[in-house]
């Protein structure tokens, strides 16, 4: 099992920049896939980007793909979403998640086995 707590979150400009971070407990944190996904007020939540267990490959979705970019420490257990020229459509709480062992990336919130509590990113115009 693991927990993951999310921090970094907060208030900024549209243009700026914003870095989250997720720290996850336990041992075994390279044999997951890590994710990131957002739900804004009345909204669906929906994937950001995810990356593989040894950080080599990551998958974005089409509206952040060039702003966000998503790493990992395996050492730290930590991973981050570096969000870069953030708009007003951006404004969610972000979600950091985990899947065991799955056999390939995943963008759907229904394979990701554990959850941190967000963090909430709000975007002024």
């Amino acid at each position: 099992q693991v927990q993951l707590v999310e921090s970094g979150g907060g208030l900024v400009q549209a243009g700026g920049s914003l870095r989250l971070s997720c720290s996850a407990s336990g041992r075994t944190f390279d044999r997951y896939v890590m994710g990131w996904f957002r739900q804004a007020p009345g909204k669906e939540r929906e994937f950001v980007a995810s990356i593989s267990r040894n950080g080599g490959s990551t998958n974005y979705a089409d509206y952040v793909k060039g702003r966000f970019t998503i790493s990992r420490d395996n050492a730290k257990n930590t991973v981050a979403l570096e969000m870069n020229s953030l708009n007003p459509e951006d404004t969610a709480v972000y979600y950091c998640a985990a899947v065991f062992t799955p056999p390939r990336l995943t963008s759907v919130a229904g394979d990701y086995d554990y959850w941190g509590q967000g963090t909430q990113v709000t975007v002024s115009s």
